[in-house]
Parts: structure tokens; C-alpha cells; sequence
């Protein structure tokens, strides 16, 4: 007799907040509603789908929690804005232990840049180039005195793609730099040539003003094989200091 195989469990059925959920997404695409339209109460869905307030309720705030519904007080339930807070604040915290994937978030963070700048050299006004300047005679003026200058840094990117008025492209780049920036452990790491870093910047700008496309290409993929450079020495801190604190003679008896 040929040996059966064995027979597949079956799958727990969702949870019914889960299920709420998705009936909420559904209906909110079904008619069309927009950010700031309302919700039927809160008891009427719960009576539609057949489920208790309870489970509505549950399923109200984990669509909350990502960005899809607002609740406002005493008023009703709200489709929200999007935006790309939610994924903003946990990215970083999901990355941070993976030096994999910060590897893929830098990469993906360099090619996005480096393959829209050529838009950015076509319509980058005088005041843009300005406000880059003076971004970056910040940076100078803090490398000089072997300061941090990770919020000009953030203000450098942004500025330097502003032009091209794109909100998906500003959120995308805000969820790249916060993210990599914080589970890369850039935030911790002492910059050994700060100056360098004021310098590729610079020369980025500089590029950007002559509307030179390939030499600001090349200075941007320069400047991040640097970042590259400067997270493989906080790798080799950190493994260091592992070690250290691993050794017998370090160990408390």
C-alpha cells in the first residue's frame, strides 16, 4: 500500500479585528473617500460587518497605528492623510540588528539619488543652490570644530531633490536617510575626517551649480562609498569592543 502523506492542517481562521480591517480598507477604496472624509459610527460597522464594538474598536486603531484612520474626539472616525510616518518610525527600529539589510538601504539610497540627479541639474533654481551653500558652509563651520552635522546632512539631501517637487521622492529619501542613519549606528560613531565628508558635499553642490550630470553623479557615488567606508569602521569598533568584553580576563569571577 502506498504511504499517504500527511494531511494539511487547517489555517486558523483571522482574527475578526484582522478581518475588520481589511472590510474597513475595502470599503474606504469601494466609495472613493479621501483624506479628512468620515466614517459611518463606529456602532453602524460594527453592526454592517456583524462583529462586536469591541472588535470594531480594535480594528479602528490598528488602522490608526500605520497611518489609514484617524479618531477625533467627540467627533467621529477619519480617513487620515497619507504619509510615510508610520513606516518612518519603524523602519529603523526593524533594521537595526540586520547590518545586511543597512547594506541594502544604502545601496538603494545611492542609486536613488545618483539616477535622479540629472533631473535635479535640469531644474535646480539659484535659491535651491543657495540654500545648499549655506547648508553646507554649516557643515564647514561644525567640521572645523569636530562637531556632528547630521541635521545639515538631512537638510542637504532634501534640498538637493526639492527641486524637483516630487512628495513621494521627499518621504522615500526622509525613511532612507532616518533609517539608515540610525541602524547603521552613525548616530554613535565619532567621523574621523569630518572635513572630508564637508568636502564631498561641497564638491556635490558645486557640480549641481556648473550643470555638470556626470561629474555630480560621480561625487555623489563617491560620497557614498565613503558613508561605506565609515560604517565598516563602526562595524570594526563595535565587533572590537565585543570581543573585549567577551575575554576571560574581562569576565567578573
Amino acid at each position: 500500500m502506498t504511504k499517504l502523506k500527511p494531511i494539511k492542517p487547517v489555517d486558523r481562521a483571522p482574527l475578526l479585528h484582522v478581518s475588520a480591517q481589511e472590510s474597513l480598507r475595502v470599503f474606504i477604496v469601494d466609495n472613493g473617500l479621501k483624506a479628512s472624509d468620515p466614517l459611518p459610527p463606529e456602532s453602524a460597522l460594527a453592526v454592517q460587518l456583524g462583529i462586536s464594538r469591541n472588535s470594531m474598536r480594535e480594528a479602528i486603531k490598528a488602522l490608526e497605528s500605520v497611518g489609514v484612520l484617524e479618531t477625533r474626539r467627540g467627533v467621529g472616525v477619519f480617513v487620515k492623510e497619507f504619509s510615510f510616518q508610520p513606516l518612518l518610525d519603524n523602519l529603523a527600529y526593524g533594521l537595526q540588528d540586520s547590518l545586511r539589510d543597512v547594506d541594502e538601504l544604502r545601496d538603494i539610497r545611492r542609486v536613488l539619488e545618483v539616477g535622479l540627479i540629472e533631473r535635479t541639474v535640469a531644474l535646480i533654481t539659484d535659491d535651491d543652490i543657495a540654500a545648499l551653500r549655506e547648508v553646507t558652509e554649516r557643515m564647514r563651520v561644525k567640521a572645523m570644530r569636530d562637531e556632528s552635522f547630521a541635521e545639515e546632512d538631512q537638510s542637504f539631501h532634501q534640498l538637493l531633490f526639492r527641486c524637483q517637487n516630487n512628495r513621494m521622492l521627499s518621504g522615500l529619501l526622509e525613511i532612507f536617510w532616518v533609517a539608515f542613519y540610525k541602524a547603521s549606528g552613525l548616530a554613535d560613531l565619532g567621523n574621523p575626517s569630518p572635513l572630508d565628508t564637508w568636502r564631498d558635499h561641497q564638491s556635490i553642490v558645486e557640480a549641481v551649480a556648473a550643470r555638470d550630470v556626470t561629474g555630480a553623479r560621480l561625487r555623489l557615488d563617491a560620497h557614498y562609498r565613503g558613508i561605506q567606508d565609515l560604517v565598516a569602521i563602526n562595524r570594526e569598533r563595535s565587533a572590537a569592543a565585543d570581543e573585549s568584553a567577551a575575554s576571560p580576563r574581562n569576565r567578573k569571577n
